[in-house]
């Protein structure tokens, strides 16, 4: 088999990866527009990884521990003003595990995994290919494959299949067979705690505006922080207009008590919010993964984690077809029903979280806060939602 990979972010890197152990006849092609030369390693744009992909990162030798922090406990509320607040605890020692996730930066994720396929591509040079800087501007299918083309012409002969992981932000993109601009902004960044209280503890606040999410990050230099994720409507974003002093009053108005006291923030960047979604991965020979194809709302940070598995689910696909003698055509279509009872469930509850803080309905809140304090005594339940969660479905 001749794979092309496109896109050298997190889940093409590790579906290269995955490609490279367990499909070792294969030849695999990494394309990015990056250049090779520039150091990803200092990206501070923050991530946060479930479990399972914690250890798929350990399988593939590609995960540093010790810039990660990791999610021990997750904590969800509702802020006042609401006639029930309701508030759920999920706990990794309840569910006999150390820990639901981590958090890290972007460039501590990237870089190694970038590493990795490096020195795997230097001691298979004959199989492994890396063409960073290359840029792929469209895949033609053929008879029995793509070819892909640089605008130019055809980049290298064609491939048996190309994987499209290049996905990018929601004003960034193409729209998909399924989009919906939320007419929301996330806001991202830091902010600095008063005490390590929070070490461990990612915190998800439903607000009368939107969700604000507070992840655990390592501690650095200058003490205790952690990462923040706050949506908004654009109708009633005035965030640009608020200097430090006033954000952080903001924040801590709308956090729980177990947050902390907020000490310092960091300058924010603001990303618009949608829903861009591919009915089907697969057209063609090419098949879309991760970003590329869904693109989620961050309320339940679950994005990146949905693209990791549709890579290892795509990699043990091909390896099961390898070894049967499985036709390739027959493979994909497999791959692309299979992955569905775990994207689409995924796909509607963020659709679902991502419209309810438009609708300002009488009750609505406090049937919010019975849901949360129900979840909470419901045991099986609040398990079966961390377990998919941490491992999808």
């Amino acid at each position: 088999m001749n794979l092309a990979v496109i896109g050298a972010g997190p889940a093409g890197l590790a579906l290269a990866l995955l490609a490279a152990e367990r499909l070792p006849q294969a030849q695999i092609h990494l394309f990015d527009t990056r250049p090779l030369d520039r150091d990803i390693s200092g990206d501070a744009r923050t991530l946060a990884l479930n479990l399972g992909s914690v250890r798929l990162l350990q399988r593939l030798q590609a995960w540093r521990p010790e810039v990660a922090q990791a999610i021990k406990t997750v904590h969800v509320s509702q802020a006042p003003p609401a006639p029930i607040a309701g508030e759920v605890w999920i706990r990794a020692a309840e569910q006999g595990l150390p820990q639901l996730g981590a958090v890290l930066p972007y460039g501590a994720l990237v870089a190694p995994l970038q590493q990795r396929w490096l020195d795997l591509a230097a001691t298979q040079p004959a199989r492994l290919f890396t063409r960073f800087g290359t840029a792929v501007h469209a895949i033609r299918s053929r008879a029995v494959g793509v070819d892909l083309d640089s605008g130019e012409g055809p980049l290298v002969d064609g491939f048996d299949l190309a994987v499209v992981a290049e996905g990018g932000v929601f004003a960034e993109q193409d729209h998909k067979s399924i989009t919906s601009d939320y007419h929301q902004n996330a806001w991202v960044g830091s902010v600095r705690l008063a005490a390590p209280g929070l070490q461990g503890l990612a915190i998800e606040r439903f607000t009368r505006n939107g969700p604000l999410a507070l992840l655990p990050l390592p501690d650095d230099a200058q003490g205790h922080r952690a990462a923040l994720v706050w949506c908004l409507p654009q109708a009633e974003d005035d965030i640009a207009s608020l200097n430090d002093a006033q954000r952080l009053t903001v924040i801590q108005q709308q956090l729980p008590a177990v947050a902390g006291q907020l000490t310092g923030i960091s300058p924010l960047k603001c990303f618009p919010l949608g829903l861009n979604a591919e009915t089907r991965l697969l057209q063609g020979r090419a098949l879309r993964i991760g970003n590329a194809a869904q693109t989620l709302h961050p309320v339940a940070g679950q994005g990146l984690n949905l693209g990791l598995r549709d890579a290892q689910a795509l990699v043990d696909a091909l390896r099961e077809a390898a070894e049967t003698g499985q036709n390739l055509d027959a493979t994909l279509a497999r791959v692309d029903w299979q992955r569905a009872p775990d994207r689409w469930p995924m796909i509607a509850a963020t659709d679902f979280l991502a419209r309810s803080f438009a609708w300002r309905l009488p009750g609505l809140p406090a049937l919010r806060g019975l849901a949360l304090a129900g979840l909470e005594v419901a045991s099986p339940l609040k398990t079966a939602i961390a377990r998919r969660m941490m491992f999808g479905g």
